[in-house]
């Protein structure tokens, strides 16, 4: 069977009828458009596309797994502005000689992940293309409170963490060498664990800035730092190396901190609090905010690629 052979509408409906809804989505797939509860008066927004070959691959991820990954990498952006996920619109652009069961498949996994933070998804797109490529748009609600941007760093401000880094990094490494295991990193490549609830945490705590770290955590707290218009300077020492990283580091030769400093796709948060506030269970501080530009650790600039660019490394 395959999605050609089903129709687009047939495979409208096999999808549909998987979802299910939260309180925020007053009325679902079926009409010209969603209508989503904005309590707050504002809508919080973003959209990110996988593309195969380029974020994923079939024989490295289930269709769930890929579902997880594309439904984290934007809820994860509405969590970096303070706000709480209420809901996904997806495109799907696939061949036409695809089994129908994987785009359900798919559907099971943005469901699983979107009900984690309460979210739905409320619509999208499907058209026939021959690279399957998935487009997710996420809505959010503020709460009341203002959206916590990159600009608001300033020195003296403390650098705090919630959420962990290198864990995808290393099990894309493993996977592109032609291994299965250590299981626990090639499942954190698959499906990141994201901190949704700290994001809204950190707002109510007085975050002055935030950001998803899906680049690698030096170029998207580099990101904080030029829009700030101040230096970060990370510690070393702030991140500790789980013996399973560090295991399979040492079998691959590799610089564990590597992954650890420039791996993304773990859609950790970062964050900059003022130096009197009290961080939020689950956040832990990795290092300071100063006068100047750029990022250092340990007061030396790094060397190396500090992240992911879509346009100079191909997955």
């Amino acid at each position: 069977m395959t999605v050609a052979g089903v129709g687009e509408f047939g495979l409208i409906d096999r999808v549909t009828a998987r979802l299910t809804y939260g309180e925020s989505c007053l009325l679902g797939p079926g009409d010209d458009a969603a209508v989503v509860a904005a309590p707050d008066g504002r809508v919080a927004a973003s959209t990110d596309v996988l593309v195969e070959g380029r974020h994923f691959r079939r024989d490295w991820s289930g269709a769930r797994d890929v579902g997880h990954r594309a439904a984290a990498a934007n809820l994860a952006d509405i969590a970096a502005m303070g706000a709480t996920p209420t809901a996904l619109l997806v495109a799907l652009c696939m061949p036409a000689e695809l089994d129908p069961a994987w785009a359900e498949e798919l559907a099971d996994g943005l469901a699983a992940e979107a009900a984690l933070v309460g979210a739905s998804v409320v619509g999208g797109d499907m058209s026939a293309s021959p690279t399957l490529t998935i487009a997710v748009t996420a809505l959010g609600d503020l709460g009341g409170r203002p959206p916590v941007v990159r600009s608001g760093a300033r020195p003296g401000d403390v650098v705090a963490l919630a959420g962990r880094t290198g864990w995808a990094a290393a099990g894309f490494t493993v996977l592109s060498r032609g291994f299965r295991t250590p299981r626990l990193l090639v499942e954190a490549f698959r499906r990141p664990e994201v901190p949704y609830p700290a994001g809204p945490e950190a707002a109510r705590a007085g975050a002055t800035a935030m950001i998803d770290v899906s680049d690698g955590l030096l170029a998207d707290l580099g990101h904080v730092a030029t829009a700030s218009g101040v230096a970060i300077d990370l510690t070393r020492d702030a991140f500790e190396v789980p013996r399973q990283m560090r295991d399979a580091a040492q079998a691959l030769g590799v610089d564990p901190y590597s992954w650890i400093l420039a791996g993304g796709d773990d859609h950790a948060l970062a964050a900059t609090f003022p130096a009197t506030a009290t961080l939020p269970a689950g956040w832990r501080p990795i290092g300071r905010v100063a006068e100047g530009a750029g990022m250092t650790v340990d007061g030396v600039t790094p060397s190396g690629p500090g992240g992911w660019d879509h346009f100079r490394r191909a997955e």
